[in-house]
């Protein structure tokens, strides 16, 4: 009798033991100051799925984190960063792997005002155009536009702005800008200005930002990789069902958010439609490899890539 009462005990006894451990810390690059774009994470640390998974996170916003670097060292496990990225790392031999891809579309656009006369990419030609960089998601992104409808590079004036988008186009100082779709032209809406988008997702598949692991993460701690991707996509799962929720999330880690509300509250409805995605957290190999594509031509790879070792999908739910 009382070896059927352990028996019968054990389960419950090895469930106590499992929580009464101490969570285990994990930082967590993002590779943007805090905003509410992130409120998925948000999400999911306030209500408590991290937490059930054995996991805390710590987030960090510094610039100075090079989180692609750090997971391919085996010096940090997880770290969010775009399909670029991790494209640009494996051609140098960094081994890291998106896990879970957030973003379904690539939010990268041009976006110009409505007097320009602007209405397609081919209304681009003889134009200038600011970019903030030459490299990276948003110089991606544009090669890609270029490609996908026929424009040379000599048709348009390409000028290095920063990130002056909003400024430059206002002052005219460019005739259209390289942007994210779910943030500056929702700044220049909420000023008052009538813009004209084009989004390369509308014209290009291209993979976008995701959490990212390292191969020997995935080879030697494969359930503590499911149950980060698992916490990671009920917080997803729980913004787009409630944005509201997601928004007040948001406060306790996004400065001065009650003072631009308006605006930030504009940025999150205005990204949420670039998470959605049956099922969610899913990687598109075409996408993967048209990115590769695109950056080979522009040059911007330091060596082959194998583009399904990239990525995978064989930890989503």
């Amino acid at each position: 009798m009382t070896r059927r009462i352990i028996f019968l005990l054990l389960p419950l006894l090895l469930l106590l033991a499992a929580c009464s451990r101490p969570a285990e810390q994990i930082r967590l690059p993002m590779g943007y100051i805090a905003n509410v774009q992130f409120a998925p994470w948000y999400m999911a640390v306030e209500r408590g799925y991290f937490a059930a998974e054995g996991m805390q996170l710590a987030f960090d916003y510094s610039w100075e984190t090079d989180g692609v670097r750090l997971v391919g060292a085996g010096e940090l496990p997880f770290a969010i960063a775009s399909g670029d990225e991790v494209i640009l790392a494996r051609s140098r031999g960094i081994p890291v792997v998106t896990v879970a891809s957030w973003w379904q579309r690539f939010p990268v656009a041009v976006v110009a005002l409505e007097e320009s006369g602007i209405r397609t990419p081919a209304d681009l030609k003889g134009r200038k155009v600011g970019i903030p960089e030459t490299f990276g998601a948003s110089y991606i992104g544009w090669r890609a536009l270029l490609a996908a409808t026929g424009l040379k590079e000599e048709d348009v004036t390409l000028e290095v702005i920063g990130y002056t988008q909003v400024a430059n186009l206002v002052e005219k100082r460019v005739d259209a800008a390289v942007v994210y779709a779910n943030n500056e032209p929702v700044q220049l809406t909420q000023a008052g200005y009538r813009v004209v988008l084009l989004p390369v997702a509308d014209y290009a598949m291209l993979a976008s930002n995701g959490l990212i692991t390292s191969e020997r993460m995935i080879r030697e701690h494969p359930q503590e990789v499911r149950r980060f991707v698992r916490a990671f996509l009920r917080g997803l799962e729980e913004t787009l069902k409630d944005p509201n929720a997601a928004f007040e999330a948001c406060r306790k880690y996004v400065e001065g958010l009650d003072q631009n509300e308006a605006v930030q509250r504009a940025v999150l409805e205005a990204t949420i439609p670039f998470w959605k995605e049956e099922p969610l957290g899913w990687s598109d190999p075409a996408a993967w490899q048209a990115t590769v594509q695109v950056m080979q031509e522009a040059g911007l790879l330091s060596g082959p890539v194998e583009v399904e070792k990239a990525f995978t999908n064989e930890f989503l739910p």
